[in-house]
């Protein structure tokens, strides 16, 4: 006898199972109502009988060549399908929290298909959230939905009440919403909440996950962090911590977030020192598992916050080698993106780009030249080396740092820069929206060859809105010193005495400083002596007027000389018919074709690999031939025909020419 075949189906099992739902249309008014516990066993009772009505003839066999395990994923498997099962702890889990600026957390409302399942007093759909939020006197204007599935409800049911819906799927197990869904979070609520108050209107955000706790706690204590809402004193933003976010989440919906791997990445995202004393609650007692495995382990929901995740599992440290072409930063909402785009062509005083316009406004130098080489001489200059790391301008403001690419693409990275404070004591505020020009480069550290990133800034574009492009360069970079390195490293010296003690710079991306720059005089102590001992690649030097305003795209005074054997030119390549090679320039927007230009590649490269690629190249005059730097994934478009006459084969003899007489 197998002991572990389930018994045959007795012949009146359909009728009552027929029977059973009949009955559940209607509930007399006067019968008892279950209790949470009672319609759980009795949910689990109709799954066993379906089960076994489903596959009467195979399931003995089934279960005797099956092991528990594969017993048990087969019940995983059948679960998922249960698309009316109502989440784990749901009933008795409490409806709504408290109104945390203008937000209000809240369980997943459940639509009518769920009605059979819950009874009368516990139900709660759409329209008695609506209601009941109006009962408080709110109107709701935005509904964001944070589960994994589209399964609880319709989503017409919001729209038809004039209630604008955003759906932000995140998976609720064992992994923390994503860091661009948290972009999109912040940025929707931000949108909408400076909407209300432009139009003197105030309508309630209503947010949800499946439970309200760890998903819904975990994106209002980003928008919390980001936004600076949690103190004000005398109308100023004030800086806050993860800490005091997550106790104002927890006031608002009691006991708060309740996974200690949400609680950690908070701190972690946010480079902040979680304090001893700070303790992740329990998991509620409404949301402990009733159902178990075979093993007597709760069996969790597919789509669910889940009780304490399981213990992270430690990731050994590995070496992973920087370069210039790393991504860096988080991809940001398309509509904030155009924003930061517009209020960069207002800081630079350049008429609005169409909507989508991807062209990089920063400035950019001239290869100096015969044609350039009097400026020299007739204006005062100074010059700096010219690292070769990665071009970006960087936007700050109170909710993040916005790198800026040369695709005039934005992402968003943890950074603190405080603002100058006017009594001398430690920084209280952060900047908002200044404007920042320079590279990122890698230094290796000589003694342990250890590699960290460093952003080299060189101009001060707008400061807290305000821009400065018309001023000369000696009062922009001088301005970059006072308000935005020195109130930064005061605060890092400091931190124990500022608004957030438990802040750690050391965690950050990558560190920041003020580039140098020198008299003309210098300029051979620093090509012999201060280049050589650079941590970080250098090709050559960079003259700045120190008078020029700040001039967008091309400047004709900001001039630049690599080393001749780094010279070069970023080409389009391309595979022509016959496997015939073709390098581009661009001419007035359009692609010019460079006939007769060969290009060689590192040894055992497949040139077809790179075609339609920007890639850099220096020119070998012994072979007359161009020789592939690296691919530039950083720009999208090829060197201008101008740029490229300025730089080509007349430009390359030039500066050996020099290069020779030097000697």
């Amino acid at each position: 006898m197998d002991l572990n075949a389930s018994p045959q189906p007795d012949d009146d099992d359909d009728e009552v199972f027929d029977r059973h739902y009949a009955e559940e249309s209607y509930v007399p008014s006067e019968e008892r109502v279950e209790s949470a516990v009672e319609i759980l066993n009795r949910e689990r009772e109709e799954r066993r009988q379906r089960m076994k009505r489903e596959r009467p003839d195979d399931r003995s066999s089934q279960l005797s060549q099956h092991s528990t395990r594969d017993h048990l994923l087969e019940m995983k498997s059948y679960r998922t399908y249960d698309k009316n099962k109502l989440p784990q702890g749901w009933l008795d889990c409490p409806a709504a929290g408290h109104e945390i600026n203008g937000i209000i957390p809240s369980k997943v409302p459940l639509g009518e298909s769920f009605n059979s399942y819950i009874p009368p007093g516990k139900r709660y759909s759409s329209k008695q959230v609506i209601h009941q939020q109006r009962v408080l006197g709110r109107t709701l204007g935005l509904v964001i939905d944070l589960t994994n599935t589209t399964r609880y409800y319709n989503s017409a049911e919001w729209k038809n009440a004039g209630i604008k819906y955003v759906k932000i799927q995140c998976r609720g197990r064992d992994v923390v919403p994503d860091n661009e869904s948290v972009n999109t979070f912040v940025h929707e609520v931000s949108l909408f909440l400076s909407r209300q108050k432009q139009q003197h209107t105030k309508k309630c955000i209503f947010v949800h996950c499946t439970h309200g706790h760890n998903r819904t706690g975990f994106m209002i204590v980003h928008y919390l962090m980001r936004s600076q809402l949690l103190s004000l004193t005398e109308g100023k933003l004030q800086v806050a911590s993860v800490t005091e976010a997550i106790q104002a989440f927890a006031n608002a919906r009691p006991p708060g977030i309740y996974k200690p791997d949400y609680i950690d990445a908070l701190y972690t995202f946010y480079h902040e020192k979680k304090p001893e004393v700070v303790i992740c609650p329990s998991t509620p007692e409404w949301k402990k598992s009733s159902e178990f495995d075979l093993n007597g382990e709760a069996i969790p929901d597919e789509d669910d916050d889940g009780g304490p995740g399981a213990p992270l599992q430690e990731i050994p440290e590995i070496d992973v080698t920087m370069t210039n072409d790393d991504v860096l930063g988080d991809a940001i909402p398309y509509d904030q993106q155009e924003a930061f785009r517009q209020f960069c062509y207002q800081a630079l005083k350049l008429q609005s780009g169409p909507r989508g316009n991807s062209h990089f406004p920063g400035s950019h130098p001239v290869s100096l030249s015969r044609d350039n080489l009097q400026l020299l001489r007739q204006r005062y200059y100074y010059a700096t080396w010219k690292a070769d790391g990665t071009r970006y301008m960087m936007l700050l403001t109170v909710d993040g740092c916005y790198l800026i690419d040369r695709n005039f693409t934005f992402r968003r990275v943890q950074m603190r820069f405080p603002c100058k404070s006017t009594n001398g004591s430690a920084p209280e505020y952060l900047h908002h929206f200044t404007l920042l020009d320079g590279e990122m480069i890698i230094d290796t550290v000589p003694d342990s060859q250890k590699q960290e990133r460093r952003y080299l800034i060189y101009d001060l574009i707008a400061i807290n809105q305000i821009s400065l492009v018309e001023r000369p360069f000696s009062e922009r970079w001088r301005l970059l010193e006072e308000e935005v390195i020195e109130p930064r490293n005061l605060e890092r010296r400091n931190i124990f005495k500022s608004k957030n003690p438990n802040y750690r710079y050391d965690l950050e991306p990558f560190r920041v400083r003020r580039k140098d720059f020198y008299l003309l005089s210098a300029v051979k102590k620093v090509l012999r002596k201060f280049i050589p001992q650079l941590s970080h690649a250098a090709d050559g030097l960079i003259f700045q007027g120190w008078d020029d305003p700040y001039v967008p795209r091309t400047h004709e005074g900001l001039l630049k000389w690599k080393y001749p054997e780094m010279n070069s030119v970023d080409f389009l390549f391309e595979m022509g018919p016959d496997e015939r090679q073709q390098l581009y320039v661009s001419e007035r927007g359009k692609k010019k074709l460079m006939e007769a230009y060969r290009v060689e590649f590192g040894e055992g490269s497949d040139p077809a690999s790179y075609s339609g690629k920007i890639i850099e190249c220096s020119y070998n005059s012994d072979k007359n031939v161009w020789v592939c730097m690296r691919v530039r994934v950083d720009k999208s478009t090829p060197n201008d025909i101008n740029t490229y006459r300025k730089i080509g084969f007349e430009q390359i003899q030039y500066m050996l020419k020099m290069s020779a007489d030097d000697e």
